[in-house]
């Protein structure tokens, strides 16, 4: 059986499989599989789950918010801010909805962080429109 190395990059990881046999993803246009001696391939693949195979093994999934894949010269290349590697379903599924729903949390404190930013510029703007008024 033919196989293929997978090489995870991300900024605070990296792994690297051998003898990976089947891969399978998703990008904006839908699902797809890659196996060994694929023409050369390059896409995004969106948040989610993607899953891999070596030889008689079970799959094992990654789940990636969002990632860069580029197969050359039998290498299927990922990379990506972060990942998750696990070969149980339901652990890397719960694993990938706490890390969404945190995700989710950090982003709605940032824009409420943002606005009251805004919100203050604002008074003190018109604060110093007001003290520009009066001395004139």
């Amino acid at each position: 059986m033919s196989v293929f190395e997978l090489n995870l990059f991300a900024s605070d990881q990296a792994q690297r499989l051998e003898g990976v046999t089947t891969f399978v993803g998703e990008d904006a246009s839908g699902s797809f599989g890659i196996q060994a001696h694929h023409a050369r391939f390059m896409t995004t693949l969106i948040f989610g789950l993607a899953r891999f195979k070596q030889a008689e093994d079970a799959w094992q999934y990654v789940a990636v918010p969002s990632a860069v894949l580029y197969f050359n010269d039998n290498v299927l290349t990922i990379t990506t801010q972060h990942f998750l590697l696990d070969s149980n379903l339901e652990r890397i599924s719960n694993l990938l909805q706490q890390q969404w729903a945190n995700q989710e949390d950090e982003v709605r404190a940032t824009r409420e962080s943002l606005k009251r930013m805004e919100q203050a510029m604002l008074k003190r703007l018109m604060s110093l429109k007001h003290k520009t008024v009066w001395q004139s």
